[in-house]
């Protein structure tokens, strides 16, 4: 599982140094990762074979020619780019990712279990602000309905 959140620096040709934790999760057909648009936040989602096998997984469910189907395609499939790592531990971010999200001097790598993020960093501060505010009242939420549930087992 990816985890944990880590600070990199982006040099001059684009360059991060993928964390050795996160490349030693990768397997595939190639000694690299795989990266596209994320699609629930403004930033990159990156992964190897299982994480693309899982969006695989999910396209093939549905019909062929579905709205959503197509979405997901042309995210996931069409906006997908292959990273080698170099000797280093280091992949190229493509030049359209870095200025889509504004991937310039310093980014955020996040571990999601089966995938990860790369986001700008300040836009990550402000993401992972409003995402534990999230947690919170979901949290609080769930805890509620359980205590409910046991009050009503109780009566």
């Amino acid at each position: 599982m990816f985890l944990s959140t880590f600070e990199k620096q982006v040099d001059a040709k684009r360059r991060i140094v993928v964390p050795q934790e996160f490349r030693a999760l990768v397997s595939g057909p190639f000694d690299g990762i795989v990266c596209f648009p994320s699609i629930e936040a403004d930033c990159v989602e990156g992964g190897g074979k299982a994480l693309f096998d899982r969006y695989l997984s999910l396209i093939e469910e549905m019909p062929f020619g579905d709205p959503t189907r197509s979405a997901i395609e042309l995210s996931v499939l069409g906006g997908q780019a292959k990273m080698s790592f170099d000797t280093a531990g280091r992949i190229t971010l493509p030049e359209q990712l870095c200025d889509q999200f504004g991937l310039t001097d310093w980014v955020v790598l996040v571990g999601l279990g089966d995938r990860f993020q790369i986001w700008e960093r300040e836009a990550f501060q402000a993401h992972r602000a409003a995402q534990r505010e999230l947690a919170r009242e979901g949290l609080a939420q769930l805890r509620a309905q359980q205590r409910a549930a046991k009050l009503a087992v109780g009566q």
